[in-house]
């Protein structure tokens, strides 16, 4: 079960009972991804998003960790920092998001809580991110730290490993995206530069928890959020052979999943197979055959079903036997309570 934001964390960004709930029913999917979890609050980019941060934090993403534990579940914690796709009103004292550049994604917009106070919720709507600033060197080693940090509390949390955010147009694919990086420092620039930031979030973690323990999610072919690179099987396959020397457990691959969506080619997936030695795993729109043809044919070692487990806690047993599938409820994606959330019914209740 890949990655999927669905905004329910309490005040303080704290992962609840009812989160708790969530993650275990769908416990059978034998690894489960956790919803992006920011590493600070810098790195928040939409409302209600649990984070991983704070010793409140940890502690209630322990009621999570247990949960699905007691389902014979494993389960990574994805550490997320959104870089710019931020919006004045989930930063500190209102400042702006960051970005390795500053620049604006024209049209991307985040989800914010405008009305909200402390622990109460207002409405909440999709808005414009707002203008990001430029980071400063030491601001960036600051990062890397608060995701070794992360990395590390996730642990004492009790998950079994940590997914780095790659993907997305988020921070670490601000650094490595050609459109998105604008600097002339050591970290922009050549290819070399820009996966520097890469390398130095993934060594920090792998140095704080183990790098068996870590993987990270790109997405080579999605222009989400406004992210383009001029060249992206020269850039992921240099990422991939980068990945591949730091020994890190596995590269989660989200392929673009929208109408008229860039396809990686086989050639491609091949070529993601030779650079890196460790798991592959893939997703974005995969049906019971396609994610099969995946397996058999080797580019992948597994397949993650996104937006189907949301509708589905028991979708591994639906795909073995070829029974029909929930469809999610769309309005209730993000934010809300148990409906469109918990209340999806299984074959057998």
């Amino acid at each position: 079960m890949p990655p999927m934001t669905r905004s329910r964390s309490a005040a303080g960004e704290v992962a609840t009972d009812l989160m708790a709930e969530y993650y275990a029913q769908r416990a059978s999917a034998g690894l489960i991804i956790s919803e992006g979890t920011q590493i600070s609050q810098q790195g928040q980019g939409y409302a209600w998003t649990p984070g991983i941060y704070t010793e409140a934090q940890a502690q209630g993403w322990q009621k999570v960790t247990r949960a699905v534990h007691e389902k014979g579940g494993k389960i990574f914690a994805q550490l997320w920092h959104v870089g710019r796709i931020s919006h004045v009103s989930l930063q500190k004292d209102g400042q702006s998001p960051v970005a390795p550049s500053p620049i604006v994604a024209e049209g991307v917009k985040v989800f914010v809580d405008l009305e909200g106070k402390g622990s109460e919720r207002g409405t909440g709507s999709m808005i414009q991110h707002s203008p990001p600033r430029e980071l400063a060197g030491l601001e960036i080693k600051q990062i890397v730290h608060e995701y070794a940090h992360a990395a590390q509390n996730a642990i004492k949390a009790g998950f079994d490993g940590i997914e780095l955010h790659g993907a997305n147009g988020y921070l670490i694919e601000q650094f490595i995206d050609s459109g998105t990086n604008h600097r002339r420092d050591e970290y922009g620039g050549s290819l070399e530069n820009r996966l520097r930031f890469l390398k130095e979030v993934v060594t920090a973690v792998s140095e704080a928890i183990g790098k068996e323990r870590v993987g990270i999610r790109q997405a080579p072919l999605t222009t989400l959020m406004g992210a383009v690179d001029e060249d992206p099987e020269t850039t992921y396959l240099a990422a991939a052979r980068l990945l591949n020397e730091l020994g890190i457990a596995y590269i989660h691959i989200a392929e673009a999943d929208w109408e008229d969506a860039p396809i990686m080619s086989v050639s491609f997936k091949e070529a993601y197979r030779e650079a890196f030695k460790g798991t592959l795993i893939y997703s974005g729109k995969y049906t019971r055959a396609k994610a099969e043809e995946a397996l058999q044919k080797g580019w992948a070692d597994l397949i993650g079903f996104g937006r189907p487990f949301i509708a589905n806690p028991d979708l591994p047993y639906r795909l073995k036997h070829n029974l029909p599938l929930n469809e999610p409820i769309r309005e209730r994606f993000f934010g809300g309570g148990s409906q469109g959330y918990t209340d999806y019914p299984t074959i057998q209740s």
